[in-house]
């Protein structure tokens, strides 16, 4: 049986950390009584709840990973107290308080499980409960005594990272999950002892109890993004920049996906590399990194300006920054467009990206044929005037301050960059980047001017050259930063520059709470 934590071992644990250069980490589970602690448990640090509150060993006690298995956690309790002050001593707790306020309410729980229940419902699919009507299942750090749920458990620990859980199912003519409930060490069913061994010894053995680094990083950041994406906004080889520079910086950087949304809790920030759009998840991560007090880029609302091309001609014409003439279009005015603009005329729906929704007509019929197309598509479009340059000028603003100039040429024989109806799939056109200062200063003014107008956030500004001065055709929220291209003339330090910037946000964030 393991014994408590005590003074002598803390200066052997240091004497150890200081010959090889680096503090080793400290994991100790705290029981209300140390009779709990059977023999044949996991050979782990056990403390008593009394001397964690109490000695002044543990106040001191750095880079301490607590798991919380107290017989009592309502609040202000003895179990809910050694939660609060693990947070305010800095060690890192399983349940936090946080978790245990969530799991006391249930109109909380049952919005951070709304996006379980597609799996739920695969789950118990060929399930023979449904006369009863119910179903209690217990999962124990993310382990399920019920296979069939092990990946909702999985999700439902992710999501509520309290060691010991019992969830109840009810069937009203589909799955729900009626309760999520934590339940007391002491009075886990003999018959889960074994379940209970291998799910802590599982998870003690993952990145809480051995971190891929030998010293601690200063910050946690995910990246969202989709493996699978034909057009993302960061390819993979830039993707790796972001972590390398991540890295040199003392900030973690993974990568996630759709499925780890439960998980944007652990983050420090997201950085979302993913095309982004309103009815979208991206839209969803963005807002619940928000809401969890993440440093986020692209954040809900720059998502929400940017990507309707309706607003930003409304914004962009109202502070008198020069752009195309732009007129809006509904199935009533289509008659109208004629007398505004002049062929060949530009239609384009409000959400479209990477040229995808952006049309040339060249005459009347054209022009009525694609409208109609697109307006069952979208109440209101956009009627806009050509304007063809050999290149668009993309400048890359970050918190409020340009950082890129990139020159992305039309396609070969097309009057768009990419040419998605190109002979043996989609084409794009060449691609130049120089440093900020070497960009046209009209040009670089007018993206700032732009981009401020939405934001501080990271956006790219199109604008073409013409004969008559700048004239801004966009602004995106998530524009492209991918190897080889963007990055092509400050290299490594343009990543470097968004991990400092995120590290600026984060610490910003945390003066402010």
């Amino acid at each position: 049986m393991s014994h408590s934590y005590d003074e002598e071992k803390e200066k052997s644990t240091n004497d150890s950390a200081n010959q090889s250069g680096t503090r080793s980490l400290v994991d100790i589970v705290l029981v209300e009584n140390l009779n709990d602690w059977k023999p044949i448990y996991p050979n782990l640090q056990v403390v008593s709840a009394k001397d964690y509150l109490a000695k002044e060993t543990y106040f001191k006690l750095k880079n301490a990973r607590i798991i919380n298995l107290c017989r009592n956690y309502k609040y202000l309790s003895k179990g809910y107290y050694c939660s609060l002050l693990a947070e305010a001593r800095r060690h890192k707790i399983i349940p936090s308080v946080r978790t245990l306020n969530d799991l006391s309410k249930k109109e909380i729980y049952s919005l951070d499980v709304e996006n379980l229940n597609e799996l739920l419902q695969k789950a118990l699919v060929d399930n023979n409960t449904k006369e009863t009507g119910s179903l209690e299942v217990y999962i124990l750090f993310g382990l399920s005594d019920y296979q069939p749920l092990q990946e909702l458990a999985r999700e439902v620990f992710e999501t509520f990272k309290s060691p010991l859980l019992k969830v109840e199912f009810k069937y009203r003519e589909k799955w729900q999950i009626a309760s999520i409930k934590p339940i007391l060490f002491h009075q886990i069913p003999s018959t889960l002892e074994n379940l209970f061994i291998e799910g802590l010894t599982a998870f003690t053995r993952k990145r809480w109890i051995s971190p891929k680094t030998k010293s601690l990083p200063r910050y946690y950041m995910a990246i969202l993004h989709d493996p699978k994406e034909k057009f993302p906004p960061s390819d993979k080889d830039a993707l790796k920049n972001f972590v390398k520079a991540g890295k040199s910086l003392n900030v973690e950087v993974e990568l996630i996906q759709k499925k780890d949304y439960s998980k944007l809790g652990e983050y420090d920030a997201l950085f979302i590399r993913e095309t982004t759009a309103i009815e979208h998840h991206t839209y969803r991560f963005a807002k619940k990194a928000e809401t969890e007090g993440l440093a986020v880029i692209d954040d809900p609302n720059s998502i929400l300006l940017c990507t309707n091309k309706v607003f930003l001609a409304e914004l962009l014409k109202t502070n008198k920054i020069p752009t195309p003439k732009t007129i809006i279009l509904q199935k009533d005015s289509l008659d109208t467009i004629e007398s505004e603009l002049h062929y060949p005329i530009v239609l384009k729906i409000p959400d479209g990206s990477f040229s995808r929704g952006v049309y040339k007509a060249n005459a009347r019929q054209e022009m009525k044929d694609i409208a109609s197309k697109l307006l069952k598509e979208s109440e209101i479009i956009l009627g806009q005037e050509y304007l063809y340059t050999e290149f668009d000028w993309r400048i890359g603003i970050l918190n409020r301050t340009p950082i890129f100039a990139s020159q992305y040429y039309m396609s070969k024989k097309h009057w768009q960059i990419y040419d998605h109806n190109a002979p043996g799939g989609v084409r794009s056109g060449k691609y130049k980047t120089v440093l900020i200062e070497y960009a046209p200063p009209d040009i670089v003014r007018a993206a700032t001017n732009a981009a401020n107008l939405i934001g501080d956030g990271l956006y790219g500004v199109d604008i073409k050259q013409t004969s008559k001065g700048p004239c801004v055709i966009e602004i995106n929220d998530n524009p492209n930063i991918d190897e080889g291209v963007e990055d092509s003339a400050l290299k490594d330090e343009l990543y470097k520059m968004m991990i400092r910037d995120f590290i600026r946000r984060i610490e910003k964030l945390s003066t402010i709470t």
